[in-house]
């Protein structure tokens, strides 16, 4: 691999050297718009120069508001070639969450692309210049084709440099207001180099982007992609999504445990449990249907699948093998550009995070949380210097936020987040995260938060999933209390679970309750639920319904 200082340095190398090979394939109505490498260059500079042409001040703050697309990667190319910095915003926040990021960032100019509901977001822009792109349906400033149209080619190579501020990731808030966390351009080659490495991925990557890309997870895995000289395809909408992940057949798939629980769900919506363990009983079929469900999954190429972001359940990844998909669990988070630790084909444990990278350094504090430092950690939060100083310590180590624990094999499991923690009434304290990895086993719920404060011992807060949704309530209520049941046996006895609250709507980005990257919101949950605890606590159902 060639050892690229910056992104920019990368998509300019191929653009010399492989100008006719597709760099990008966005599928628009039942077709493609499609981008080789040379082609994107010459949209890239028209773009950097109508952004200049606003006479922005140097190494000014540029924002992205997009759904993952091929002017997605565009518009970052072009704020790079300009020599501003990127402030890429999650395409699903409100008006008031987008607002709030445009000025805290100083964002001095916004690039708008595939979107939703942007008609209800854009009462969030300030008062600042817009190019906006017209092929998904936006007509707001400046036209991303009209310049293209009406620009000349244009000579334009502005030198990146590895220590220059490249991007602010604003992390998807989970415990509060979001931070800007800021990134050095030789922070996310850094982070590139170590996934090629780590997964030996291979020149002409073939890459599916779907997760969002102001997500530090999915950036990274795309910047491989370009240093890679790979090509990089994207989704059209929700109802097209398998059958685009099919027609791509990707070489490195990254997913969240959500998304993994859902493929299973429909895995088993054709084809139930029972018949899919005898088809795999039967020596002469088990092969040809491992083969065909990873055809359909999108997954037959698939060198390296991986799952991170949040705790996926041992029993998840043991179900997925059965079918002859290894999905490898990794650790890692936007403050450390992803670089901590990740099984691999050689140290592979499942239920845990892997062994700590090669290029990491690692030690848990004497309360266990987990301290991290690289050579890709963040600049720090941005216009936070009292907050990004107290998540160093003395010898600059990163202190996560997550507490763990090594096996005596090296493999580092994650127990649960210092902040998740809470005390009951009997003034015990307790982490939730193994619980409710391990009531999750239970293909009826979607998604849990175990709570407890202020009563003597927790209870389960629950969605339930499409398959759940679906049952008798007598078969449901029967199937909660059994995973109670069988929970319990595993806990200590203050941590046992009392009760199981099935919730009445869901949580998603929409109402609040989930990060654009589908981790549940605790403090969120709380917030509506805690007045409840108490009377669902006092009832005599060990299963009640909201």
């Amino acid at each position: 691999m060639i050892n690229f200082e910056t992104p920019l340095d990368a998509f300019l190398y191929w653009e010399r050297k492989i100008p006719n090979k597709l760099f990008l394939k966005q599928p628009v109505n039942g077709g493609y718009v499609t981008y080789t490498y040379a082609e994107a260059g010459v949209e890239v500079r028209k773009i950097a120069h109508a952004i200049t042409s606003h006479k922005l001040p140097k190494h000014s703050h540029v924002a992205l508001l997009s759904k993952n697309c091929a002017h997605w990667i565009l518009a970052d190319l072009a704020i790079m070639i300009s020599g501003f910095v990127s402030i890429p915003i999650y395409p699903t926040l409100n008006s008031v969450s987008i607002n709030q990021i445009l000025i805290h960032s100083e964002s001095k100019l916004i690039i708008v692309g595939k979107l939703d509901d942007y008609e209800n977001q854009k009462e969030g822009i300030t008062e600042i210049p817009r190019i906006s792109v017209a092929l998904y349906g936006q007509s707001d400033g400046q036209l991303w084709e009209d310049i293209i149209k009406d620009t000349n080619s244009i000579d334009y190579d502005h030198k990146q440099l590895a220590n220059d501020l490249h991007t602010i990731i604003y992390t998807s808030g989970t415990t509060g207001v979001p931070k800007g966390v800021m990134h050095s351009s030789g922070n996310l080659m850094v982070s590139a180099r170590t996934l090629t490495k780590l997964f030996n991925l291979p020149p002409n990557l073939k890459l599916f982007s779907y997760l969002p890309l102001a997500h530090v997870a999915e950036r990274v895995m795309i910047n491989a992609g370009v240093v890679l000289g790979g090509t990089i395809s994207f989704t059209e909408s929700l109802e097209t999504f398998s059958k685009d992940l099919e027609q791509t057949q990707p070489h490195l798939f990254f997913a969240v445990p959500r998304i993994w629980t859902k493929f299973r769900e429909k895995i088993l919506e054709s084809i139930p449990q029972k018949k899919l363990n005898l088809l795999l009983a039967i020596p002469i079929l088990k092969d040809i249907v491992k083969n065909k469900l990873k055809q359909k999954l999108g997954l037959k190429e698939a060198m390296f699948v991986v799952s991170a972001a949040a705790p996926i359940s041992a029993s998840l990844i043991s179900w997925y093998r059965k079918i002859g998909i290894t999905i490898f669990q990794g650790y890692g988070m936007t403050e450390d550009c992803c670089v901590s630790h990740f099984n691999t084909n050689e140290h592979d444990k499942i239920g845990t995070v892997g062994k700590t990278l090669y290029n990491v350094q690692v030690k848990l504090s004497a309360e266990g949380e987990i301290c991290v430092k690289n050579n890709c950690l963040m600049k720090g939060y941005f216009k936070e210097p009292e907050i990004t100083a107290s998540v160093f310590d003395q010898e600059g180590y990163l202190k996560t936020g997550d507490i763990g624990e090594f096996d005596h094999d090296g493999f580092l499991t994650i127990t649960g987040r210092v902040k998740d923690q809470f005390k009951t009434d009997k003034g015990k304290y307790i982490s939730p995260s193994h619980i409710e990895l391990m009531m999750s086993k239970n293909t009826n719920i979607e998604q849990i938060c175990i709570v407890g404060t202020g009563i003597p011992q927790p209870i389960a807060l629950i969605t339930l999933s499409v398959s759940g949704d679906t049952k008798d309530k007598e078969v449901l209520i029967s199937s909660l209390e059994d995973s109670i049941k069988l929970v319990n046996r595993g806990l200590e006895k203050h941590e046992k679970i009392e009760k199981v609250v099935v919730m009445k709507e869901d949580w998603n980005v929409a109402n609040g309750l989930t990060t654009p990257t589908m981790k549940v919101k605790r403090t969120h949950i709380e917030k509506i639920h805690k007045a409840y605890y108490k009377s669902w606590f006092d009832m005599n159902e060990s299963v009640i319904f909201e």
